[in-house]
């Protein structure tokens, strides 16, 4: 269970970091409020994984999500750089949380 509260919390890490291009310095009180609220809840459900799973590992898996997804998004919405060398980074942070996930003793 605490694996699937830390996947949330990171798909919420990646809401708020998106979030954070929508709020324009926090100028636009709804995108700000969004992201303010997916701020909090990531944190917490981080939290919550944490109360089981050891703390490198769920913050690590936690940044990770986070990561490889606004990068993902930032392709997708932003029309940022899809080159190989980029792609062949975010492999290897996932690689990384697998080996993170696969290794660890919770």
């Amino acid at each position: 269970m605490a694996w699937i509260v830390l996947f949330i919390a990171g798909l919420l890490e990646m809401g708020w970091a998106i979030g954070l291009k929508y709020t324009e310095g926090f100028t636009r009180l709804w995108p700000s409020v969004g992201t303010a609220i997916s701020m909090v809840l990531s944190v917490v459900l981080l939290g919550w994984a944490m109360r089981t799973l050891p703390v490198g590992t769920a913050y690590a898996v936690w940044t990770g999500i986070g990561a490889v997804g606004t990068v993902a998004l930032g392709i997708v919405l932003f029309n940022e750089p899809a080159n190989a060398a980029r792609l062949v980074c975010v492999g290897l942070i996932i690689a990384g949380i697998l080996g993170l996930k696969f290794t660890s003793a919770a």
